[in-house]
């Protein structure tokens, strides 16, 4: 599992209808993309428990032929063409989880980065991560969590989706997460940054395996 992310930051003022409406009408085209595990569409705003309005789509993708023919192809390029060249963030799977709401759609996600210490022994910090990592996807509410590693930074990374509150089952993973669920109350406390989901691509979904990755 190969796991990215780039963050396009917006003007305060800029209208967020226009990422909204650019998902509504594009997102479905990675529906069903090769090598894709799954896509979530993420923004958050300003005012809205974040500093800055921004557009960042967060990948985990099953085979790295899929990441490769997405990065160099045309789908990425839409996004230099409109925004210009983003920074590619990734970073080495450790472990995917679903949870106890993984029929749900997600309508929040949260990011949550760790430093591991100079001090810290890299194999048994990740074991103890990953385990934390199964125990924390059994949460309620929990769509599905990965669990990553830059070991050029040695950072961790948390990735979980959640479903709306008291949404344990529902409509699947493919489809729009309904814009007018607000980013917070579905999602608790301390995670880290928090998104809105705008729409789940999750064509691979059941390629990404279950527990750790290696």
């Amino acid at each position: 599992m190969h796991v990215m992310q780039y963050e396009i930051t917006l003007p305060a003022d800029y209208d967020m209808g226009i990422i909204e409406e650019r998902v509504a009408t594009r997102g479905h085209l990675l529906d069903d993309f090769p090598g894709l595990g799954l896509k979530a569409y993420l923004v958050r705003e300003r005012g809205e428990g974040s500093p800055v309005n921004q557009y960042a789509p967060f990948y985990l993708w099953a085979a790295p032929e899929g990441m490769n023919a997405f990065l160099w192809g045309p789908g990425f390029q839409g996004i230099v063409d409109d925004f210009g060249r983003p920074v590619v963030q990734h970073w080495t799977g450790l472990a995917y989880e679903e949870g106890p709401a993984s029929a749900a759609v997600p309508v929040t996600a949260t990011r949550r980065r760790t430093p591991l210490g100079e001090g810290a022994v890299p194999g048994r910090a990740v074991a103890d991560a990953v385990a934390r990592h199964a125990r924390e996807a059994r949460r309620d509410g929990v769509v599905a969590s990965a669990l990553a590693v830059d070991p050029r930074h040695w950072e961790l990374l948390a990735f979980t989706l959640w479903a709306a509150e008291g949404d344990g089952a529902g409509a699947g993973a493919g489809g729009p997460a309904g814009s007018e669920s607000p980013a917070g109350p579905d999602s608790p406390a301390g995670e880290g940054e928090r998104y809105r989901v705008l729409h789940l691509s999750a064509p691979d979904r059941d390629r990404l395996g279950a527990g750790r990755q290696w």
